[in-house]
């Protein structure tokens, strides 16, 4: 699960609909993403990153509880 994306998105209050729609793949296709049951593209990434504005770097935002040692 990427919690510190969720968190980016809490923060800058972006559903899960609405980043989908912006980054072109379903909703499902994201939750499914964010629990961690399949990998974000580079380009998905990137784009996320940019939407949210986030400043951290992709490695931190898209890290797994398992890359985080949780």
């Amino acid at each position: 699960m990427h919690r510190l994306l969720k968190a980016e998105m809490v923060k800058k209050n972006m559903t899960i609909m609405k980043l989908a729609s912006e980054i072109g793949i379903s909703e499902k296709t994201l939750r499914n993403k964010i629990n961690g049951e399949t990998d974000f593209t580079l380009p998905e990434a990137q784009a996320i990153r940019r939407i949210l504005g986030s400043e951290m770097t992709l490695d931190d935002l898209f890290a797994t509880e398992d890359e985080k040692g949780a």
